[in-house]
Parts: structure tokens; C-alpha cells; sequence
């Protein structure tokens, strides 16, 4: 009896604008993130996940990084009142996108390194540190349910 076929990552890297959850409303970046950088590895093992796609979410994970430091910071710093709430609303919106990136990427690498034998400790270690700020962001963002979130262009 053969081995079940595997599923391939129907994971394609876009531009930051395409991808980006901030707008709308606070409350759900976890699912909204998840559906960007997860959900097309439903069914992949992750050991076999090409190193052009893992690439290319650093590539996305990194735009996200760059809004996050580029945009959102000095938008907020000039904002006030209600303008500056939902660009904040949307900045931990983008920090979880961000986190939920590099924690996939990290999830990747671990699976690789475990399929070729090698050592994974600083992996998992830098791993336990992401998941704890994911975590962290993501209880501000259900804290900031329904309240408006605007992103950056």
C-alpha cells in the first residue's frame, strides 16, 4: 500500500497592502492572521516546505515588521483622539500578522531541523519567545473587540 501524497503549501507571497489586517475592526487578528500565514499549510508537512516559500514569508513577515516600525509608530505619534485609537487598534492587529509569521517560519525550520537530525534548542527557545509575544498581542486585540482599527497604506 503506497503513503498517502502530501499536501504542497499553496502559499504565494504578496505585497504587503494585499495581505494586511489592520482595517476594520478589533477582535479577530488572530483568525485574520491565521488565514494568512497558516491555514495554507493545513495538511502540508511542514519539513518539506521549499525554502523559496520560507523565504517568502520572511519576505511578508518583514513588510509587516517594516508598517509596524515605518508607518504606524510616526502616524500614531502625529494622530489624537479617535484617529490615533484605531491606528493603535491596528498596530496590534499587524503585530500579531507579524508574530503569526515568524512563528510559522520558526514552526518550519524546527520541523526541517528534526527531519535532518539537528539540533533544535535555539529554535524553540526563540520559538517560546515569539509565542509569548503572539500571545501577549493577541489578548490586546480580543481586549479591543469591535472597537475600530485602521491601518497604514
Amino acid at each position: 500500500m503506497a503513503a498517502p501524497l502530501m499536501r504542497r503549501a499553496a502559499f504565494v507571497e504578496q505585497a504587503y497592502a494585499n495581505f494586511q489586517i489592520s482595517d476594520g475592526v478589533g477582535g479577530q487578528a488572530q483568525a485574520q492572521a491565521n488565514a494568512v500565514f497558516v491555514a495554507p499549510f493545513n495538511g502540508v508537512d511542514l519539513a518539506t516546505v521549499p525554502q523559496s516559500t520560507v523565504d517568502a514569508l520572511n519576505n511578508m513577515r518583514q513588510a509587516a515588521e517594516a508598517a509596524e516600525t515605518g508607518q504606524f509608530n510616526p502616524q500614531i505619534a502625529s494622530a489624537s483622539g479617535s484617529q490615533a485609537a484605531a491606528l493603535q487598534v491596528g498596530k496590534i492587529k499587524n503585530k500579531v500578522l507579524k508574530l503569526t509569521g515568524e512563528v510559522q517560519v520558526l514552526n518550519i525550520k524546527i520541523a526541517q531541523a528534526q527531519a535532518a537530525g539537528s539540533n533544535t534548542s535555539s529554535l524553540k527557545t526563540k520559538l517560546t519567545q515569539e509565542q509569548t509575544k503572539l500571545n501577549k498581542n493577541v489578548q490586546t486585540d480580543v481586549a479591543n473587540a469591535g472597537k475600530a482599527s485602521k491601518g497604514v497604506a
